[in-house]
């Protein structure tokens, strides 16, 4: 008597994308043919700048540089990028490390703490994701989704957001306003990332954010209680470590963390709009959730009083 065959677990099937694929793949390619040169052009401002100061160039230049290159090669060993989506992030790091006005202030911790939630929310239920065909590809993330999720950060806060900033505060040392800024941008990227991860391996049956019915997993604009949860946890993780390095008040951190918050949910709004719809891929999605969540973060800034350093008075 042959038994009877091992029960097979139902996978549902994936939603389709309402955008074409050509269109999906021409936005992405628009998105890095627009900004990687802009991150080019900034990093190699930041490498002369350096090398000027030649044979007195500092520790700190030495360091930022070293630390981009051990972070795009610990990335593309570590399989969580491809080779140009590493040399995308060596870059960006570069330029948090190295381009506020006051070198105390850093974006090196939450940077560092971004790439370490990310890669860890990535990996978590990997074969449910894959049975789902919802898991990221083993050769990591492309230089688009890089971009999508971390380029707003810096040509946003440098060198436009620093204009921008010095134009609308009066005060002496305005870099804290940058910082905010960066630190925004990071959160929200942060929070998209692991609650989609999350969400979509932990998180049950989601709900579209515009009617709050059930969808299936992996469907545009879909938001999940675990995966939100777990978005806002990692926020305030990456909140706190730019609090730390980049030498913040609570209150100043706290304005990033919400302003990436509320980035989170506007990445879902478009989702279940735009994107929908077919107007709108993933990648660019991203890019305007977190040019999004910094346009708020400076909204917020220049509207609410007393956020900046007071005066320094020295007797």
């Amino acid at each position: 008597m042959t038994s009877a065959p091992a029960r097979q677990p139902c996978i549902k099937a994936i939603p389709p994308k309402a955008i074409s694929p050509a269109r999906d793949r021409l936005q992405s390619r628009l998105l890095v043919w627009i900004v990687a040169p802009i991150l080019c052009v900034f990093g190699l401002a930041a490498v002369i700048e350096a090398c000027l100061d030649i044979p007195r160039i500092s520790d700190a230049h030495l360091a930022s540089i070293a630390i981009s290159v051990a972070f795009a090669l610990v990335a593309w060993r570590l399989k969580a990028a491809t080779l140009a989506a590493a040399a995308c992030g060596g870059i960006i790091c570069l330029l948090l490390t190295s381009s506020f006005s006051q070198p105390q202030r850093s974006g090196l911790a939450p940077l560092i703490a971004l790439f370490f939630l990310t890669y860890t929310a990535t990996r978590a239920g990997r074969r449910r994701k894959a049975r789902a065909g919802l898991a990221e590809s083993r050769r990591g993330r492309t230089a688009s989704q890089v971009i999508a999720n971390l380029g707003a950060a810096v040509p946003l806060a440098f060198p436009l957001g620093v204009i921008v900033v010095n134009a609308i505060w009066p005060y002496h040392d305005s870099s804290w306003v940058s910082a905010v800024l960066v630190l925004s941008a990071l959160a929200e990227a942060t929070a998209d990332t692991v609650s989609s991860e999350i969400g979509q391996a932990f998180g049950g049956s989601p709900i579209l954010l515009t009617t709050l019915r059930h969808v299936e997993p992996g469907t545009d604009g879909a938001i999940s209680l675990r995966g939100t949860f777990a978005g806002i946890f990692a926020a305030a993780i990456v909140a706190t470590a730019g609090r730390w390095s980049m030498h913040l008040s609570l209150r100043q951190s706290s304005i990033a963390l919400v302003a990436g918050i509320c980035g989170l949910f506007f990445d879902s709004l478009l989702g279940a709009t735009l994107e929908r719809r077919g107007y709108l891929g993933n990648d660019l999605v991203n890019f305007c959730s977190t040019a999004f969540s910094t346009a708020l973060c400076l909204i917020v800034l220049w509207l609410v009083p007393g956020l900046g350093p007071r005066p320094c008075v020295r007797y």
